[in-house]
């Protein structure tokens, strides 16, 4: 086996091993303590980001996905491995949230403040519904992002929802926006959480990015 081949092999049975819901931070205060290395999920609310970290994890419900957007209102952790190899984190949904303004805003905050100051958060993926695109709020959380000087990969969700054209003409759409971020990885990944489209690859690329 090549290199990407053995790092996808070894992400499959880091995945099939121990993955164990933590603990949820509504706070700071509440964070776990800084022992792993941590990668974190980001995306509008409804993009699908339960689904995808149900499909990297290869469970039906470890994290808890809802057709109500602004579900997720805190942040989730996830230990992954025995021992604990990684953490991942599911963070609150952007953009549109059945929640009041001051919610949504104690929510930005601890987002901004959990992005600004974790010292072990290695990468985090921005997921894009593939279906609509990167849209001003996506834009909105890769500048704080670049601000914080946290790097992160996009991730196209729900690729099995459009035609394969016009796909293509999302992912080139949403290459080219990475290329004008400074904390962006050039590499776009395209997933489909109920087809299993790509899933392999980003695990592979988590492991990668757990170890830098």
């Amino acid at each position: 086996m090549d290199e990407a081949e053995v790092l996808a092999e070894q992400a499959r049975r880091l995945f099939a091993g121990r993955v164990e819901f933590l603990k949820s931070a509504p706070g700071l205060q509440f964070l776990p303590d800084p022992d792993f290395p941590e990668l974190a999920f980001a995306g509008r609310s409804n993009v699908g980001k339960s689904s995808l970290i149900n499909a990297v994890t290869g469970r039906k419900a470890i994290a808890r996905a809802s057709v109500t957007p602004g579900r997720t209102q805190e942040l989730n952790f996830f230990d992954v491995g025995e021992p604990t190899k990684l953490r991942l984190v599911d963070m609150p949904g952007y953009g549109f949230a059945k929640a009041p303004i001051k919610v949504v805003d104690a929510w930005k905050r601890l987002v901004r403040d959990f992005l600004r100051g974790r010292a072990v958060l290695k990468r985090t993926l921005v997921l894009i519904d593939s279906r609509h695109g990167v849209k001003d709020v996506d834009r909105d959380m890769m500048k704080m992002l670049d601000e914080a000087a946290v790097g992160y990969r996009l991730v196209l969700t729900k690729a099995d929802k459009i035609k394969a054209s016009e796909l293509e003409t999302v992912l080139i759409a949403t290459q080219a926006e990475a290329r004008k971020h400074s904390a962006a990885f050039p590499v776009v990944h395209v997933t489909s959480s109920e087809k299993g489209m790509g899933i392999a690859q980003l695990r592979a690329a988590i492991l990668e990015d757990a170890a830098l």
